[in-house]
C-alpha cells in the first residue's frame, strides 16, 4: 500500500513576522481573495494588524470572520459557498486553527496557520479537534500549506498556554510507547522515523523544562519548534498515532465528563504521568518536568477530583476502541486506578 505523507510547504518562526504572513498568504491564495479567521482576543493581538497590512499591500480582496467556537464552521461554510477564496489564514489559538483547518479542508483550499499561543500541537498537523452533539472528537483534515509563528506575539500569552503546549508534548513519551505496543500486539503499522521525531519533541521539553518554566530567552521558540515537529510527525505517519495514545484518550474522556475541563495539554500532561507508570517508564521524570515548567503535575493542580479522573481512565479505552494502547491491554479497574494514582503521587 502507498504511504502518503503531508508536510507544510513553508514554515517560518521568528519575530515581527506580519510582512511574512502577508507574503505567505498571497503565495497560498494564488492571487485569489483571502479569508482571515480569528477570534476576538487573537484579532486584537495580531489579526487586526495582519488584516490592515494585507489590505495595504495586497491588491486582492480580503474578508474576515471571527470564530471562537466549533459551531462557527457553519458560518464559515456559508461564507465559502458565496465567495471564491484561494486561501484561509487562521490566526489564533487551538479552536481558531482547528476551525480554519476544517473549513479549508472542506473547501479544498490552502490554509496558512498563524498561532498566537503555543498551547497545542495542531498548529502544524493534519488533525482537527471538533465537537459533535457536545462530544469532542478528532479527525483528519489537511496539513496546513504554511505555518508562520511569530514568537513576539506568542510570548505575550499567559504562561498557562505555553505550559499546556508542553503537556501536549510530554504526552508523546507515552504515545510512542503505545504505538510500539500496538505494533507488537496487533501488527499495526509503526513508522520509526515519525515515532522518533515525536519522541524527540517530548525529550526536548524534558531537557529544557527549567528554562521554559523561567521563560528564559529562546525557551518559547523551543516549545514552538517542538510543537511544529510533532505536527510534522503526524503528517509523516499519516495519522495522529505518534503523538496521541492512552494519555490523549484520558484527556478526551475528561473532556466528555466535565462541563468546563482544563486545557487539553494540561489534561494530557497529568495523564502521561499515570500512563508512564503503567508502562513502567520514567514517570517521575515526566512529573518533575511538568512541575518545573509550571504545568499541572497532579490532580489538585489540574483541578480534577479523583472520582472523575478514575472514571475517565476506565472509560478511556472506549473513546477509541480501534486505537490499541496500554489501557486496552491491561483494562485497569477503578481500584487499580486509585492505587496507581497513589503510586504516581497524583492525589
Amino acid at each position: 500500500m502507498a504511504h502518503v505523507m503531508e508536510l507544510p510547504n513553508i514554515v517560518i518562526i521568528g519575530r515581527g513576522l506580519i510582512d511574512k504572513v502577508v507574503e505567505v498568504a498571497l503565495t497560498a491564495s494564488g492571487g485569489q481573495p483571502i479569508l482571515i479567521v480569528t477570534g476576538k482576543t487573537s484579532y486584537s493581538m495580531y489579526g487586526r494588524s495582519v488584516s490592515e497590512a494585507m489590505s495595504e499591500k495586497a491588491s486582492i480582496e480580503v474578508h474576515q470572520v471571527e470564530a471562537d467556537a466549533s459551531q462557527e464552521v457553519e458560518v464559515i461554510r456559508k461564507i465559502l459557498s458565496k465567495n471564491k477564496f484561494g486561501a484561509i489564514v487562521g490566526i489564533g489559538g487551538g479552536k481558531v486553527i482547528d476551525i480554519s483547518k476544517a473549513s479549508a479542508h472542506e473547501a479544498g483550499i490552502r490554509l496558512v496557520s498563524v498561532p498566537t499561543v503555543a498551547s497545542h500541537d495542531g498548529i502544524a498537523s493534519p488533525m482537527v479537534s471538533m465537537v459533535d452533539s457536545g462530544q469532542p472528537y478528532s479527525r483528519m483534515a489537511s496539513m496546513p500549506f504554511a505555518v508562520v509563528a511569530d514568537v513576539e506575539v506568542i510570548e505575550k500569552a499567559p504562561h498557562r498556554y505555553l505550559a499546556s503546549g508542553c503537556g501536549d508534548l510530554v504526552a508523546k513519551y507515552t504515545a510512542v510507547k503505545d504505538w510500539k505496543l500496538s505494533h507488537k500486539i496487533t501488527g499495526e503499522y509503526f513508522g520509526d522515523y515519525s515515532a522518533s521525531l515525536a519522541y524527540m519533541s517530548a525529550e526536548i521539553i524534558f531537557r529544557n523544562a527549567r528554562k521554559i518554566g523561567k521563560r528564559k530567552e529562546d525557551s518559547i521558540r523551543t516549545v514552538v519548534e517542538a510543537l511544529i515537529s510533532a505536527g510534522v510527525a503526524m503528517g509523516i505517519a499519516g495519522s495522529s498515532r505518534p503523538c496521541s495514545g492512552s494519555e490523549h484518550l484520558i484527556s478526551h474522556a475528561l473532556g466528555r465528563l466535565m462541563e468546563d475541563p482544563p486545557l487539553h495539554g494540561e489534561r494530557c500532561g497529568v495523564a502521561t504521568v499515570l500512563m508512564a507508570l503503567l508502562h513502567r517508564a520514567a514517570w517521575r521524570r515526566v512529573k518533575s518536568a511538568l512541575s518545573s515548567i509550571g504545568a499541572p503535575s497532579d490532580l489538585s493542580g489540574l483541578g480534577v477530583d479523583e472520582q472523575t479522573f478514575v472514571k475517565a481512565v476506565t472509560m478511556a479505552p472506549e473513546i477509541r476502541p480501534d486505537r490499541y494502547t496500554i489501557l486496552h491491554k491491561i483494562r485497569p479497574t477503578e481500584s487499580d486506578v486509585r492505587r496507581m494514582i497513589r503510586e504516581a503521587e497524583l492525589s
